[in-house]
């Protein structure tokens, strides 16, 4: 019984000493605040703007606000996660807009009458801390032409192999016709498939990408009638993740335009558990739309240290592009408490703004983040992330 006791303290000690040894796991800036006002509640080429802080109208909207977890210091967002073995998740919105056919005038249509034959939309999401698995479906656009909801294009924004996300874009005309082949919502087979390659190098639904906020932004543009000239483009961080062109959305059928995007949660398969995934600040636009507003002194939150130990110190530095080859700010090394605001106070302003005390107005930044255990031991620095827009100079 003693020996077993003291293999029983010799193999804690062991573990303890490789407690000591390990490195904290690599952190990200979780988001950045947000400026009171953003760009996109005045840009008169936003046909959409929801910050879930309240509920909108939409065609269909499943899944109330959540105010427990939002982009930001306060606010809600979309709940889109799953319950286990679901394939249903918590929360889809179908938002139509435009040309959208409603011969009642019943559906609350933004915009209506008006006719978009290229748009962008961008959400924010968030897989709860600890995520597994490859959701099929995050969002689409589409242009539907009749009552019974027969579609002449959807650009699909899902999930790609392994835990990535490609555009899958996919055509209801007959060829380069007028003729629509589809003969309701849906209509998979007779859809003509325009192909799901590439896929992203983004691993958004990786269990290493979660717990943070992450920007989506996705296109799509319909081809001329009677040619092959649509495109469809995908951006994850700000970066050009995935883009497919010399599309032929429509064929020649030129009777409506792009008229509706819904933000999904579905999973083919079902969910491996349950488990939280968000989406917020969803944006539809005329225009590339990029990331959140921000002061010029704005203020970013790190993600919660998970250990080993405790948080002993961490670090952020702030680049004008997503590679990091334009270092702009360092800070010094930060405490325990996991947000700091970028001064001249917190770190030294480098480069372009070298005595600078605060970042310059409408650049876009990113952000990296490392931090430090109270054994010593240094994280590695996270990838290049979180970019936000500098609209404000105070």
């Amino acid at each position: 019984m003693f020996r077993n006791i003291v293999l029983a303290i010799t193999a804690m000690l062991i573990l303890c000493q490789g407690c000591d040894q390990a490195s904290p796991e690599v952190p990200r800036i979780d988001f950045v605040e947000m400026s009171a006002i953003q760009n996109h509640e005045n840009d008169p080429d936003i046909i959409w703007y929801d910050d879930f802080d309240e509920e909108m109208e939409y065609l269909e909207s499943e899944g109330n606000i959540d105010f427990k977890v939002f982009f930001g210091p306060e606010g809600g967002s979309m709940p889109a996660g799953f319950n286990k073995g679901d394939v249903s998740g918590m929360g889809n919105r179908k938002l139509v807009f435009g040309d959208f056919p409603d011969p009642d005038s019943l559906s609350p249509v933004v915009m209506r009458g008006k006719r978009f034959d290229e748009i962008y939309w961008r959400i924010y999401v968030k897989h709860e801390l600890g995520w597994e698995g490859s959701p099929a479906k995050m969002s689409r656009a589409t242009s539907i032409v009749s009552g019974n909801w027969q579609q002449a294009m959807i650009a699909h924004v899902w999930s790609g192999k392994d835990v990535t996300l490609t555009l899958d874009p996919a055509s209801g005309v007959e060829g380069q016709t007028r003729t629509i082949k589809t003969t309701r919502y849906n209509d998979f087979e007779n859809l003509n498939w325009l192909g799901n390659e590439p896929a992203s190098r983004f691993r958004i639904s990786s269990t290493e990408e979660s717990g943070y906020w992450v920007m989506v932004e996705a296109s799509a543009k319909l081809n001329t009638p009677g040619q092959s000239n649509g495109s469809s483009s995908l951006w994850i961080n700000g970066q050009l993740e995935a883009q497919r062109q010399d599309l032929n959305f429509r064929g020649s059928y030129a009777g409506h335009g792009i008229n509706a995007v819904f933000l999904e949660s579905y999973w083919n398969k079902g969910s491996i558990k349950t488990q939280g995934r968000w989406y917020d600040n969803f944006i539809v636009s005329t225009r590339p739309i990029g990331p959140v507003c921000c002061p010029a002194n704005p203020t970013l939150h790190k993600t919660a240290y998970t250990g080993p130990g405790d948080l002993a110190a961490w670090e952020v530095q702030i680049a004008t592009d997503i590679d990091g080859q334009n270092i702009v700010f360092k800070s010094g090394k930060l405490g325990r408490e996991e947000h700091m605001t970028v001064n001249s106070h917190q770190g030294d302003f480098l480069g372009a703004l070298q005595n600078n005390s605060e970042l310059s107005f409408s650049f876009i930044y990113f952000c990296r983040v490392r931090q430090k255990s109270k054994n010593g031991k240094w994280s590695d620095w996270s990838h290049w992330h979180q970019p936000f827009r500098v609209s404000v100079s105070k």
